[in-house]
């Protein structure tokens, strides 16, 4: 008989499980110090060099950096064992998830919700849609991995294969939808911000675990450095919401509109990465780990992005964060769907 009973949530760590919560309460915190100490958050805002915050700068790398040290160029060999897993999670990453949520976005902002938000406002936050739509999951996805019981090392193949495609693959994708939906795009802002927050850490995180050599030391610096991955994402959170409190207290309907379309793509693109994986008779193990990449988001690279190309007071930026609070209590519905559908597939691994 198939054992199907979910795994323990203690695999997911405080951080994870609450990410909600502790965005939420950067949120409030932001809103607080924008009101209190404006002049405090608008120095942070004006430390810039070449359309790139400085201080966020540093906050990025240290919620990404971390991330990259767990990518192991080794681990690409294994494309060749169940390469149906691997073509699903390309093909919805890449081929269909930027582009759903450039239409969604497009489809709530120039037309559903267009008496609601003012044209300018309602091009910003499609902006920053885009933006999540193109950057998909680096980091949380091992957790989502470990709540499904998927197979560690697969998972390992499919981010480490994305991570070496959006090197390549993330700005031309923005690029092109920013422009599609008559955005202007600042080509080299967009590269710049490419390469500073994917290659670069990712050229970081491969040269670490050169030096470190031993897996046991390269999880334990891991393990060392991930405090300040939450360190940065909270105090950057703050920042944004420092700047944007009085947009938000004065249209507070502005959080759940951008919620909307973020909710549709992500439920849809899980049905349909999910639904394809079951199709092709991937292992469980397998298909849900590649279903969750493609519904998640790398949202740390796409709130340094919307930063870099719009500015920190944009409601670009506002939009990616708002996908940062959305994405837990979204991602753990489906990993209880995902737990309690695991008999319908082949087990095998």
């Amino acid at each position: 008989m198939t054992d199907i009973t979910p795994p323990r949530t203690d695999s997911m760590g405080i951080f994870e499980r609450y990410l909600t919560l502790w965005v939420a309460l950067a949120m409030i915190a932001g809103i607080a110090i924008g009101h209190v100490a404006p002049g405090l958050v608008e120095t942070v805002a004006s430390a810039e060099i070449a359309s790139i915050n400085l201080v966020v700068a540093v906050l990025i790398w240290a919620m990404v950096y971390p991330m990259m040290v767990g990518v192991d160029l080794g681990a690409v060999a294994g494309v060749a064992r169940q390469p149906r897993g691997l073509l699903v999670t390309l093909a919805v990453n890449w081929l269909i998830k930027p582009f759903t949520m450039a239409l969604l976005a497009v489809l709530f902002f120039d037309h559903v919700f267009a008496p609601w938000i003012a044209p300018a406002d309602a091009q910003q936050y499609i902006a920053g849609l885009i933006l999540l739509g193109a950057a998909p999951c680096t980091a949380m996805v091992f957790v989502w991995s470990q709540l499904t019981r998927g197979d560690a090392t697969y998972t390992l193949v499919q981010v480490s294969v994305n991570d070496l495609i959006m090197v390549v693959a993330f700005a031309p994708i923005v690029a092109f939808l920013l422009g599609v939906t008559d955005i202007a795009v600042p080509w080299e802002t967009l590269v710049l911000a490419t390469v500073l927050y994917v290659a670069l850490p990712l050229a970081a995180g491969l040269v670490t675990r050169r030096l470190l050599g031993d897996p046991a030391a390269i999880d334990a610096f891991a393990a060392r450095v991930k405090p300040w991955s939450v360190i940065g994402l909270i105090a950057t959170v703050a920042i944004l919401f420092g700047l944007q409190g009085e947009v938000i207290l004065n249209k507070p309907l502005v959080i759940v509109l951008i919620a909307v379309p973020i909710l549709i793509q992500s439920y849809g693109i899980f049905a349909l990465a999910y639904g394809a994986a079951w199709v092709l008779k991937v292992p469980h193990r397998i298909a849900a780990p590649c279903a969750m990449i493609g519904t998640s988001n790398f949202f740390e690279l796409a709130v340094a992005v919307a930063i870099s190309l719009f500015g920190l007071s944009s409601g670009a930026a506002l939009a990616t964060v708002v996908g940062v609070l959305v994405e837990v209590p979204v991602m753990l519905s489906l990993v209880a769907f995902a737990n309690r559908t695991r008999s319908r597939f082949p087990q095998e691994a």
